[in-house]
């Protein structure tokens, strides 16, 4: 798990020292993939408490 957190810390530097256009590009790519994780964790945890078999 320590290398996932080196990637985003190096995409973030990255990122910031990138043009305007790239920081918002990487910025919004992150936020898209907060909101998949989020959903797919709310359906999941929605899946198992209605799960009627």
């Amino acid at each position: 798990m320590a290398w996932t957190w080196e990637v985003i810390s190096n995409l973030v530097h990255n990122m910031f020292q990138s043009t305007p256009q790239g920081t918002l590009g990487v910025g919004l790519i992150f936020i898209y993939l907060v909101w998949m994780v989020s959903m797919a964790a709310k359906r999941i945890h929605h899946n198992l408490h209605n799960d009627h078999h």
